[in-house]
């Protein structure tokens, strides 16, 4: 089994190596179709290749989104087989976060929650390999607060660590309705970026496909980089025809602050594909300054 899952990682390792060759390419044969269709001079860089990459660009379709990367295999499986999602805190958490852990088991159908006690990381994703866990959800908090969530795909990533912010439990929301175990339908707002897209597909896969009949739906809904959680039933009202919405809890915000490509016991060797980095455009300030 150790041998098949270095063997594995090694392959997995191998096709990201590649990936840059082939990112390279799939630039150069846009700006050359680029150039193509507005008739116009082609770069001196492409010129030496251009005739080459031309013969490559006859393979090319219109209905494809590019080069294949090992993104492509990382959920390939959606959609065939329901995930099966672990759900765990960090060491010595307070009951507050112990409750919201639960409330959290119950918002992922297929999942199971265990208690962290003394395990480390390592043998959670060991334990989470060896039982099929195609994703481990770990929840930290701060004074008591819930105030960070980390989702790791399995068995090679990516892993994706979000704050949390205005976490309400269900039992603080008023006239809060039951919850219910039915798949969810799922909307997402405002994902249409590529970040997004990459942040939508690890929230959308920890979710099994709903039926039609499914009266659960939950909202992620991304304003100024702030994801608002939010889980209703509904059901129609027979003498006025109308939709009626129930909140069932919880709620809360999450805010991407980094993306790995790889799972969370290896997260200090992994490439990092996205993080947040708050203080580095200082174009503007540098300007004003220097009296621009």
């Amino acid at each position: 089994m150790l041998r098949r899952q270095i063997r594995l990682r090694r392959e997995y390792i191998y096709r990201k190596s590649i990936e840059d060759k082939e990112r390279t390419i799939q630039e150069k044969k846009q700006r050359l179709q680029q150039s193509i269709d507005n008739n116009v001079l082609i770069t001196p860089e492409l010129r030496k290749d251009a005739i080459k990459l031309q013969g490559k660009m006859d393979w090319d379709t219109s209905g494809c989104d590019g080069i294949i990367n090992h993104m492509d295999d990382e959920y390939k499986w959606a959609g065939v087989e329901d995930p099966h999602i672990m759900v765990t805190t960090s060491r010595d958490p307070s009951s507050k976060l112990k409750q919201f852990a639960k409330e959290v088991r119950l918002l992922f159908p297929n999942s199971k929650k265990i208690n962290r006690g003394n395990y480390e990381i390592k043998q959670l994703m060991d334990a989470c390999r060896a039982n099929n866990v195609t994703d481990l959800i770990l929840l930290h908090e701060h004074r008591g607060v819930p105030d960070a969530m980390t989702i790791s795909h399995l068995p090679y990533g990516p892993t994706a660590y979000f704050t949390l912010v205005n976490v309400i439990m269900r039992h603080d929301i008023p006239d809060v309705g039951t919850m219910s175990e039915a798949y969810p339908h799922l909307i997402f707002h405002n994902f249409s970026s590529r970040l997004g897209n990459r942040v939508k597909n690890i929230l959308k896969y920890l979710y099994p496909v709903p039926k039609d009949e499914s009266k659960r739906v939950i909202t992620f809904s991304n304003s100024d980089d702030f994801i608002s959680f939010r889980h209703h039933v509904y059901k129609k009202n027979m003498e006025t025809k109308k939709i009626e919405l129930t909140e069932v809890g919880p709620r809360f915000e999450l805010k991407l602050y980094k993306l790995i490509q790889g799972t969370v016991d290896n997260a200090d060797t992994a490439d990092i594909e996205w993080v947040f980095r708050p203080y580095m455009r200082t174009a503007a300030k540098r300007q004003f300054l220097a009296g621009d």
